[in-house]
């Protein structure tokens, strides 16, 4: 932002957090952009760039999504933030819906946790409560939590094939390691290591439905002010949480 001058307003002058925030998983290269963008705009009208003109920019960028689809990534999104607070698993930094036309939760993993198998469970858990939302409000999911090799699918079925041939976790030899190195191609091949590893996978799924189910409500309000909004932090998803009923045990 560097290369513009910016000036404010009295009427709207938005707070530089919030901007960063709106900016969350862009490049420079996309704020460079941008900010061409808003100055070869405000020059032909003859005046100066102001900082509500970059939020402005900033939110057309996340605008692109329709109402229906920013509902459906905001519950996917708040159910994968929820499940990380309560299961105890990471720190949310933010949560953004509408950038790139996609979803995005960055959170930081505790570190101080012990990795049981109580622990790797629950994580999978975390890494499949954004389809789980989206099954328990709209009885269906949408493709997008799997189809690549990054996404929540294959990151919990990677972290389940860990379990069962790599960690010590497995019921079923226990002792015997098998490499990383095509371990997810084993499970076309090795039907009973397919099994346990989708036992496993619709565990944790459970897990996930179970905890979401009671915190239905304020799923559902985070993820309607994340629909308007765009962007939220952690610390205000967590005083939402914490005001709210915890889970029923």
């Amino acid at each position: 932002m560097s290369e513009a001058t910016l000036t404010s307003t009295p009427e709207h002058h938005p707070d530089l957090r919030q901007l960063a925030l709106l900016a969350t998983g862009s490049t420079g290269a996309d704020i460079e952009r941008l900010v061409r963008d808003v100055r070869r705009k405000t020059r032909r009208q003859q005046r100066s760039p102001t900082w509500s003109d970059l939020e402005h920019a900033l939110l057309a960028d996340q605008m692109k999504l329709s109402d229906d689809v920013r509902w459906r990534t905001a519950i996917h999104e708040v159910g994968h933030t929820i499940a990380f607070h309560d299961m105890g698993i990471a720190e949310v930094i933010t949560v953004s819906i509408g950038i790139g036309g996609m979803g995005q939760v960055v959170s930081r993993q505790h570190n101080h946790l012990r990795q049981t198998q109580d622990w790797l469970m629950r994580t999978i858990a975390c890494m499949l409560a954004g389809r789980t939302a989206e099954l328990l409000m709209f009885g269906e999911a949408v493709a997008g939590a799997g189809g690549y090799d990054d996404s929540d699918l294959a990151k919990a079925t990677a972290y389940a094939v860990a379990a069962e041939t790599r960690l010590g976790f497995s019921d079923h030899q226990p002792l015997l390691y098998r490499s990383a190195a095509g371990s997810i191609n084993e499970l076309s091949l090795d039907r009973h290591l397919a099994d346990r590893v989708n036992s496993r996978l619709m565990e944790a799924e459970a897990m996930a439905r179970t905890l979401l189910e009671n915190r239905r409500d304020v799923l559902v309000a985070i993820a309607m002010r994340l629909k308007d909004v765009g962007v939220m932090t952690g610390e205000e998803i967590t005083r939402l949480l914490i005001a709210s009923p915890g889970p029923r045990t």
